[in-house]
């Protein structure tokens, strides 16, 4: 059987990215997909991306081959804590940014990804896992393949589903992304141009258990009652256009990244709360920090040499636990009941709004600088 010089285990966007990538610099790669069982609705999802993401796609051949639609940039973002006047404002014209992210339509991203593959001549699906000099795993931590090398997971179940939806608005988005903490729940809502240009939003909404699936349960009309309370109509009249869809939220990651002949990237290494929008840009980050520990590699030095891949281990831990620390903190501080929490982390949020180079050093973080 003929060895290939990578096998990617997981055919997300990480997975592909990295096939992509990798393949791109003429290494041999399998790109191994699981089976999975077709949806019953439309996907819902959309991603938030930043410029080193957006990047990335476009030497990968795959940004510009998305439909204007399917990638709607942010110039604003508005922040509201749980008390008046605790607001945070980020705007990509005071930051001199062309824009802070893009929202993308998960599908289509998913789509141009398996175009490109198409032309790939490097890359070859495979259907079983087949001999590899580096194992590179993409796939989520639940399929159980990264306990084949003895890693385990610290993780916290936050006690929340993510309720995703598509919906359209009264007044138009203005690339102007919206966020609120509400104790205990998390609303964003991300401008998109889908459904309908100028008014769609990708709705995200962090919600406790019983909250959570009384409102996937609830008809329409009472589900998009409850946005327009928890939005105060800052974004207009919002209703719904398609099914929700649901996920559990967790805080996880792996207790090594890398060992002789393997390595772990996008979910396979890490989960964070989706209140940042930076789960797939952690995941694409990954990707870059592999192939350019690859491409700076010795001569002599084979693939799956592990001292080879701690550099990888090396530039990724940090980044990787800094953001988990950083959601992980927010969601908590919004959590709390306590008053004095409560009136910390509201002056928190209009001293950040207040200070002009913090504001600058968070919204460089943000599009991954």
């Amino acid at each position: 059987m003929e060895k290939f010089d990578v096998l990617v285990r997981g055919s997300g966007c990480v997975g592909r990215s990295l096939a992509l990538a990798l393949g791109a610099r003429g290494l041999r790669v399998a790109l191994l997909a699981r089976p999975t069982a077709p949806r019953s609705s439309a996907d819902v999802r959309a991603y938030a991306l930043n410029a080193a993401s957006v990047a990335l796609l476009s030497r990968l051949r795959v940004w510009e081959g998305l439909a204007e639609d399917a990638r709607t940039p942010v110039h604003d973002m508005r922040i509201h804590g749980d008390r008046a006047g605790a607001e945070l404002h980020f705007s990509a014209w005071q930051q001199g940014a062309g824009e802070l992210a893009h929202i993308v339509d998960a599908a289509a991203l998913e789509d141009q990804l398996d175009a490109a593959l198409r032309f790939a001549p490097h890359v070859q699906r495979v259907t079983e896992a087949v001999p590899a000099t580096l194992q590179a795993l993409c796939e989520g931590r639940d399929t159980g393949a990264a306990e084949e090398f003895g890693v385990h997971y610290e993780r916290h179940d936050y006690g929340h589903l993510g309720v995703a939806a598509r919906l359209v608005a009264s007044k138009p988005h203005q690339g102007q992304a919206w966020q609120w903490f509400r104790s205990p729940d998390v609303l964003a809502l991300l401008p998109f141009d889908r459904p309908e240009p100028g008014h769609g939003y990708g709705l995200v909404w962090s919600l406790p258990h019983e909250e959570a699936r009384r409102l996937l349960a609830a008809g329409a009309a009472e589900f998009e009652s409850a946005l327009l309370e928890a939005t105060g109509g800052a974004a207009g009249t919002l209703r719904l256009a398609g099914d929700r869809q649901a996920w559990p939220l967790q805080l996880c990651r792996a207790d090594r990244l890398c060992g002789p002949g393997w390595v772990l990237l996008g979910d396979a290494a890490h989960l964070v709360h989706p209140l940042a929008g930076q789960g797939l840009n952690l995941g694409l980050a990954d990707v870059e920090a592999l192939v350019d520990v690859i491409a700076r590699r010795e001569s002599w030095r084979s693939l799956g040499d592990e001292k080879l891949l701690r550099r990888y281990a090396r530039a990724r831990v940090a980044p990787t636990w800094a953001m988990g620390e950083l959601t992980d903190g927010l969601l908590r501080g919004f959590a709390s009941q306590a008053p004095v929490i409560a009136r910390l982390r509201n002056e928190g949020l209009r001293l950040v709004d207040r200070a002009g180079p913090l504001k600058k050093w968070l919204t460089a973080r943000a599009l991954g600088h």
